[in-house]
């Protein structure tokens, strides 16, 4: 049984800040200045989700609120909207990952691309209610596929190079509350 120290619940708390503000920058660089012909993966939400459903001790409700509200901010989309669907999808996983038993990749994969899927339908719907432009739909459907596709990398990465491992069954948290 592998307890979750403290120390060791901030560090990763701050490395998932860390992170996300190095995928923020990335975004912010100026690296062309033609407009894009494709839309790329929204990297920091494969990230709250992968992370949710691997460690929700790591990803608090406040921090992905925080996190995803700064990335509307700084990105220029409409301030909260984006955060606010990703807050809840992120956790709606952690509660379906904690009620059901040992889930395999492929079952988390479709379940991460069902409520990707979801959110992006429910974001585009409010903003068509507000009258807001969101740009064509062809660039929201390739950014969930895009994002839906680089998953396992997100994965791959948090877990083998970062140690966001999934929770086995037994872990307890520093306080000896089952986790």
């Amino acid at each position: 049984m592998a307890e979750a120290r403290p120390g060791r619940i901030l560090v990763m708390r701050a490395a998932f800040v860390g992170l996300a503000l190095l995928i923020l920058f990335y975004h912010l660089l100026p690296l062309d200045m033609m407009p894009p012909r494709y839309a790329g993966p929204d990297l920091l939400v494969g990230l709250c989700f992968a992370w949710a459903l691997r460690r929700p001790d790591y990803v608090p409700a406040l921090l992905v609120a925080g996190v995803m509200l700064l990335a509307d901010l700084m990105l220029g989309r409409p301030p909260g909207l984006w955060a606010a669907l990703t807050l809840l999808a992120t956790e709606t996983l952690k509660r379906r990952d904690r009620r059901g038993p040992e889930t395999t990749f492929v079952m988390e994969w479709i379940a991460v691309a069902t409520t990707l899927m979801t959110i992006t339908i429910v974001y585009r719907l409010v903003l068509g209610l507000v009258v807001v432009p969101a740009g064509p739909p062809f660039l929201a459907l390739m950014r969930f596929a895009m994002t839906v596709i680089c998953y396992p990398a997100v994965v791959m990465v948090s877990q083998f190079l970062l140690g966001v491992r999934r929770m086995s069954p037994g872990d307890f948290d520093h306080a000896g509350r089952s986790l």
